[in-house]
């Protein structure tokens, strides 16, 4: 019992570590400083055809008074059983991981989200429960054509998704789930051993701006970090290594 709990200690003081910034302390060589390709800025799509996704807002938007929705932003666990329509579903994810615009020959995004480096390291993955003219399934995001891909259905998608998220069934009741992988040889790329601290930081960026943007439309979403990591990534057939599920959070009507 004692060298559990110091082996727990260990861990604990690991951990605080890891929240540490060593910029100023560690001398290391990235892959950007070998000289060698920068990765990709995100996936390809994997499947054929694609969804465009609305481009105009005005239309969705119900609360547009910054104070009025840092006012209104919590966590919310309970939703209607109501469809969002694409324009809503569009601006969601134009405001997390949307683009606005690309500097260099493809060096970095300029999105609607701060991240490290301009690395901007995650895909966003949806569990479609209601969502007007889009087929119940798993799609994937592609922030630079700003459109869905289709990538397959699910028998039980409801108890599969919730299954995914340590069996809270709340978190699949919500017209749909956003789930956003790390890529992270993204920030590796750039910053090597102390990409990882970064990479969590920008994650709570996209998900700040996910709640705001639910507020907006008068939705609202509960950000998720308790899953089974092996059911989750198997779910959106990601290969659990060099990309993986870092979040998630359910978005419904309330």
């Amino acid at each position: 019992m004692l060298e559990e709990q110091l082996n727990l200690k260990a861990i604990i003081h690991s951990n605080r570590h890891f929240m540490k910034s060593d910029f100023g302390e560690l001398d290391f060589e990235s892959d950007q400083d070998k000289g060698l390709t920068q990765p990709p800025l995100t996936k390809k799509a994997t499947a054929q055809g694609s969804i465009q996704l609305p481009t105009e807002y005005a239309d969705v938007l119900k609360e547009a008074n910054y104070f009025a929705l840092l006012e209104a932003r919590k966590s919310q666990r309970v939703y209607k059983q109501e469809s969002l329509t694409l324009e809503q579903l569009a601006f969601l994810l134009w405001s997390t991981q949307g683009i606005k615009s690309t500097r260099g020959n493809q060096y970095a995004t300029v999105r609607p989200v701060p991240s490290a480096g301009a690395r901007h390291p995650f895909e966003t993955y949806l569990a479609v429960f209601r969502v007007e003219g889009l087929a119940p399934g798993i799609y994937h995001y592609l922030p630079f054509e700003h459109a869905l891909e289709f990538l397959h259905e699910v028998d039980d998608l409801e108890d599969e998704v919730s299954r995914s998220l340590c069996d809270q069934k709340w978190a699949a009741k919500g017209a749909v789930t956003f789930f956003y992988s790390a890529v992270p040889y993204r920030s590796e790329w750039r910053y090597s051993i102390l990409s990882h601290r970064v990479m969590l930081m920008d994650a709570g960026h996209v998900m700040q701006n996910l709640y705001l943007s639910s507020v907006a439309i008068g939705c609202g979403t509960c950000a998720i970090a308790a899953f089974d990591q092996k059911v989750v990534d198997g779910l959106l057939g990601l290969d659990g290594e060099e990309e993986f599920v870092v979040y998630a959070a359910p978005v419904g009507v309330v």
